[in-house]
């Protein structure tokens, strides 16, 4: 992905923050003439999936170290501006029941929303980064990135992902599943193979179907064996032959204990999980055939950056996928841009009084644009399918809370008002969408009989939530009157007021 570089942008300072099952890590750079330059990089073991009891939440040790870590992130991100910096969240945060408590201290501690990332989002970050990495390797390419709680595969090519799956399998899940009372033995590293396959055996076909000509692995697991091999002499540190890997699972088997393994190249605190990562990339070996898996530096957190430096520009994934929406779902794509056009002279009326941003302003855009989804399924409740839609589909460059806050202003644009939809919302936000929420409709409404031109001759006031339309006379007067007086009725109900004149 590239970005034009200007002088006003020429020295931008990015950052991003994966917060892993196992590991957190932080990267810090300034992005100059379309290159990235690392200011500051750093990982910690958190392992937050091993921090999980046995009602699946965390237990407040987990809570406890992954603050500290955060809290050792904090100074790195002096002078970063809040657009300009992500915090990602992956298995474990999409796991953990209690996962919003930890959010909401975390995000007290660093002053900025946390994103919780779908899997395969997840997935295409990962592929994102490691495919800059390899930006002098042609063909197609299989990433493979085993985390704590899940593992990622991607077939792509250059820098477009072709197939995208992230599987509940990881180092840190499986030495819990596998290896939980610290016995080392065949047996139980057979069974942790085959829990693997059996994960692999949903994407196995279609993955070797597309085939590739370089498999790649990247993170911490794959980082580990090639260091622990490269160490033997088995290769270097950038390259896994099947036959070493299979001499290291041997070796692992034979220390009986996972408090007893220690090799060389094999850093200490990821001992414990280790045996559990390399059962998983055997799986992987076997599943695909494969002979020998090239390490590859580029990681989800690279991949954070590269498209960080796309965002709000022609090249933002997200709106691809919103496209990719409109066409999948048939929308009217000419009442969609009158909605569009009508919502933004209002939003434009209004921004500055309510301090919304570009961003804001690109949210209420999607929704205009995707209000009508629900439509191909039923007229009866569209507003409620087309939200369904938006939440629960896999939808590139969003995060879930990004997809929640789009679904959310579909869901609000007709009918009674999604009071408890917008009280699902994260309360830093509510305020800022709930007036979002009131401009479609308003758009919404204005665009009821389907002009042939989308209405903008109106004049729209706010003083502090309460919100005038004032219209001048317009053909289907009697039809607005009516929607107009029910709006008023839908708002007031919620708590707000609108009022108007024509």
């Amino acid at each position: 992905m590239s970005g034009k570089s200007t002088a006003k942008d020429a020295t931008r300072r990015l950052a991003a923050i994966d917060l892993g099952s196992n590991s957190f890590h932080l990267l810090v750079a300034n992005y100059q003439d379309s290159q990235l330059q690392v200011v500051a990089k750093m990982g910690e073991k958190v392992q937050l999936a091993a921090g999980l009891d046995d009602q699946e939440n965390f237990t407040d040790a987990a809570m406890d170290r992954a603050l500290a870590c955060l809290e050792r992130f904090a100074p790195f991100l002096a002078g970063v501006a809040a657009a300009d910096l992500r915090i990602v969240g992956t298995n474990a945060l999409r796991s953990a029941r209690n996962a919003r408590a930890l959010i909401d201290r975390a995000e007290a501690l660093i002053g900025h929303p946390i994103e919780i990332i779908g899997g395969r989002e997840e997935a295409r970050l990962i592929y994102l980064g490691a495919a800059h990495a390899l930006a002098e390797v042609h063909g197609r390419r299989l990433i493979v990135d085993i985390g704590g709680g899940s593992t990622e595969f991607i077939i792509g090519e250059d820098f477009q992902p072709q197939e995208l799956e992230s599987l509940h399998m990881g180092c840190v899940a499986y030495t819990g599943a596998f290896f939980a009372n610290g016995e080392l033995s065949e047996k139980r590293f057979r069974r942790a193979e085959m829990a693997a396959l059996s994960e692999l055996a949903n994407i196995q076909r279609q993955y070797c179907r597309l085939g590739w000509q370089d498999p790649i692995g990247s993170s911490g697991t794959i980082k580990a064996v090639a260091a622990v091999t490269g160490a033997r002499g088995d290769g270097d540190a950038t390259l896994i032959e099947r036959d070493a890997l299979m001499k290291l699972r041997k070796r692992l088997v034979g220390f009986g204990q996972l408090d007893k393994v220690a090799m060389e190249g094999l850093k200490e605190d990821r001992a414990r999980v280790f045996p559990a990562g390399v059962a998983i990339l055997c799986a992987v070996f076997e599943a695909f055939d494969l002979q020998r898996m090239r390490y590859s530096d580029g990681a989800l957190r690279e991949g954070v950056l590269f498209d960080l430096i796309g965002r709000n520009t022609p090249e933002d994934s997200r709106r691809h996928s919103v496209e990719l929406l409109m066409r999948r779902y048939s929308v009217e794509a000419s009442h969609a841009d009158h909605v569009t056009e009508t919502a933004m002279v209002a939003f434009d009326q209004v921004s500055e009084s309510w301090a919304l941003g570009e961003e804001q302003r690109l949210f209420l855009v999607w929704a205009a644009q995707l209000h009508e989804i629900g439509l191909a399924i039923s007229h009866s409740q569209f507003h409620r399918h087309g939200a369904y839609l938006i939440e629960y589909s896999d939808l590139t460059g969003f995060s879930r809370p990004e997809q929640q806050a789009l679904a959310f202003l579909v869901r609000a644009h007709r009918r009674k008002f999604a009071q408890k939809e917008l009280e699902a919302l994260p309360s830093a936000i509510q305020p800022t969408y709930c007036r979002l929420a009131r401009l479609l409709r308003l758009a919404v409404m204005l665009n009821h009989p389907r002009p042939e031109q989308a209405p903008v001759n109106f004049q729209l006031a706010c003083n502090g939530d309460d919100l005038h339309l004032s219209l001048p006379e317009i053909s289907f007067q009697a039809l607005l009157l009516n929607d107009l007086e029910q709006e008023a009725d839908y708002q007031k109900t919620a708590g707000l007021a609108l009022t108007y004149d024509v």
